[in-house]
């Protein structure tokens, strides 16, 4: 086996090219536009699968530098934290709190389902924790911290189970989201709940748009403005100082024993700012403003979309298709089950209990990703729905502080209580 190591600019670059080559795609094919498929992933997928040919006919292993893919996250989620405004997130109260009810339930579904899978099949269960929640709720990151203690109770190859179990997660959250959500729109929703967007915007700018922090500012429109620019840049300069600052208070956090994702200092550290700058008046052209006018937000959710987007495309050319290929039919029909679970979860579930509506149907695109991917994967398929209907401010508060301050705690806390009843 010959091994290729891509450095992180390689690595961005490809991630780049990737995500253009989905772009491309999303405009030409109009399935993709139907089920709102984000262009990361449809151009991700084309590299993965050309890294799995040839690890599978010439022996070679690409492997891919993670560096510039967790500085784009970083920057993404603090633009998200940028756009927490308290008062939004007062009207979007029991929406929160009724997703974290779904939350407790999907990861309590997630892990009863494989283990009774398990025993059907005569497996050990312990397969079943590694295929469940661990891998599915919790990623990648959960998987490679649960395999040392699922080794010691006797699982052999767990870390690979539940990398692989993960791997596929990740991609069919991103392949059903769209899906689902589309389905529920076009058979729950009436014509004036839809609203759909101009078609004469390119559908293949879903999740990078300029101004998607307001309606009004969806419209395509192209400037050389100066002051424009300028404006950009300093959205630039807002992220990158929080992110900074994000990192310290992420490293504050560590020390306290409990379990962040790397992202949540940063996502913080720019809610407060966001917040103490709105309670602050000052001056402009004689009239007294609130300060948060000082960050440009639309400037702010725009970089941070890209951001977005070159994370995606990184993300998934970095998939290792190959570890799907070791799966044996127990793991198979476990992972397939959970897709179908989350499919039947969004449809009959979710979408009543959060309303019947269309922010509803937008935060089942975003349970699909979180609920077996990750947070990122969440939010772009949110945004492909939004950018071919229109854009709606709750989903796009609630799932990153679902994601980021309660889902790998819940998840722990269940996965712990299984382990122990096992």
């Amino acid at each position: 086996m010959v091994s290729v190591e891509l450095d992180m600019i390689q690595t961005a670059g490809i991630g780049a090219l990737a995500l253009m080559v989905g772009m491309v795609l999303t405009r030409e094919v109009k399935l993709l536009q139907k089920y709102c498929i984000p262009s990361p992933v449809s151009g991700g997928i084309i590299f993965s699968l050309l890294t799995l040919l040839l690890y599978n006919l010439f022996h070679v292993e690409v492997s891919f530098d993670g560096t510039m893919k967790d500085l784009f996250m970083l920057a993404f989620f603090t633009s998200v934290g940028f756009q927490s405004d308290l008062k939004v997130l007062k009207q979007g109260g029991k929406a929160l709190v009724l997703m974290l009810v779904l939350l407790v339930l999907i990861i309590t579904l997630q892990n009863l389902m494989p283990l009774g899978i398990t025993k059907l099949m005569g497996v050990n269960q312990l397969v079943g924790i590694a295929t469940g929640s661990i891998s599915m709720t919790g990623g990648h990151g959960t998987a490679g911290g649960f395999a040392g203690v699922l080794k010691d109770m006797g699982l052999e190859g767990a870390d690979t189970i539940g990398m692989a179990a993960a791997t596929f997660g990740l991609i069919a959250g991103s392949m059903i989201g769209g899906p689902m959500a589309e389905f529920i729109i076009r058979k729950k929703l009436t014509h004036e709940q839809m609203q759909p967007q101009d078609t004469s915007i390119d559908p293949a700018m879903a999740g990078i748009e300029s101004d998607e922090a307001s309606p009004e500012g969806r419209a395509q429109h192209i400037s050389t403005n100066e002051h424009e620019f300028q404006q950009y840049a300093k959205a630039s300069y807002w992220i990158l100082f929080i992110m900074g600052g994000g990192v310290l208070i992420s490293r504050l956090l560590a020390k306290t024993g409990v379990t962040f994702p790397t992202y949540f200092g940063a996502l913080l550290l720019a809610a407060i700012m966001r917040n103490v700058l709105g309670v602050i008046p000052y001056k402009e052209n004689g009239k007294r403003v609130k300060a948060d006018k000082l960050l440009d937000m639309d400037r702010i959710v725009s970089v941070g979309n890209i951001c977005l987007s070159l994370f995606l495309g990184i993300a998934m050319i970095s998939l290792k298709l190959w570890e799907l290929q070791s799966l044996a039919l127990p793991f198979m029909v476990i992972l397939a089950s959970q897709v179908v679970m989350m499919m039947l979860f969004v449809y009959f579930l979710a979408f009543p209990l959060l309303g019947r509506n269309y922010d509803a149907a937008v935060l089942c695109a975003g349970i699909c990703g979180f609920g077996l991917g990750a947070t990122p994967n969440a939010m772009a398929n949110m945004s492909a729905v939004c950018y071919k209907y229109h854009y709606t401010v709750k989903p796009f508060l609630i799932v990153p502080i679902i994601g980021a301050m309660f889902a790998d705690i819940i998840n722990t806390a269940i996965i712990t209580l299984f382990l122990n009843l096992l």
